[in-house]
C-alpha cells in the first residue's frame, strides 16, 4: 500500500478543535480518517508527494523548506506534534502565497530536465527510480498532481478555508 498524501479544505472551527485534541489519544488520527472521508475539498496525491516536494522545492520533504510556499504546498506550515502519522495544516491567510507560488513556477520547464537519477540519489520515496522505462508516466503524473494541487489550493481559497495534510 504505502504512504499516501491526501489534502483536505478545513473550516476554522473544526482546525480549532482538531488542534485543541489530545495528540497522544489513540482516537486522533481516527478522527482525521474521519474528517478525510468527509471532506467536500479532497486532494489525493497518491505516493508522489515526496518526488513533487523535490521538484518544486529542490530537496525531498524529509527537508521541508520554512518560509518557501512551494514546500509548504506539500508539507503544510505548522507540523502537529506528538502523532505518529504526519499531520500538518496551512491557516488560510498563507494559501494566497502558495497559490502565487504556484502559478508562478514553470513545472513544464522543469519536467523536461526530469532525471530518475537524481530521484534515487535523494532517496526519494516512493524507491521507483530504477524503472527508467516509466519515466514518461511518471512525468505525466507529477504534471497532473501540480495542476491539481493548483487547482484544490484555488478551491480552498475561494472557500475560506484552511488546508489539512496527512502522509500515511
Amino acid at each position: 500500500m504505502g504512504l499516501r498524501a491526501n489534502y483536505q479544505f478545513i473550516s476554522d472551527e473544526k482546525l480549532e478543535e482538531l488542534k485543541n485534541l489530545d495528540t497522544q489519544d489513540d482516537e486522533f488520527f481516527e478522527i482525521i480518517e474521519e474528517e478525510n472521508e468527509e471532506a467536500e475539498i479532497l486532494l489525493d496525491i497518491d505516493k508522489m508527494w515526496d518526488t513533487l516536494h523535490f521538484v518544486l522545492a529542490g530537496v525531498g520533504s524529509d527537508k521541508p523548506i520554512e518560509n518557501n510556499p512551494l514546500s509548504e504546498a506539500i508539507v503544510g506550515v505548522t507540523v502537529i506534534e506528538g502523532v505518529e502519522e504526519f499531520v500538518a495544516y496551512t491557516k488560510k491567510g498563507e494559501i494566497a502565497k502558495i497559490i502565487k507560488a504556484l502559478n508562478d513556477f514553470d513545472m513544464e520547464s522543469v519536467m523536461e530536465k526530469f532525471d530518475m537519477q537524481k530521484c534515487k540519489e535523494a532517496d526519494l520515496y516512493p524507491d521507483i527510480w530504477d524503472y527508467e522505462d516509466e519515466v514518461d508516466e511518471i512525468k505525466e503524473e507529477l504534471l497532473d498532481y501540480f495542476e491539481n494541487m493548483k487547482d484544490f489550493y484555488n478551491e480552498v481559497l475561494e472557500n475560506n478555508g484552511n488546508v489539512l495534510v496527512t502522509i500515511y
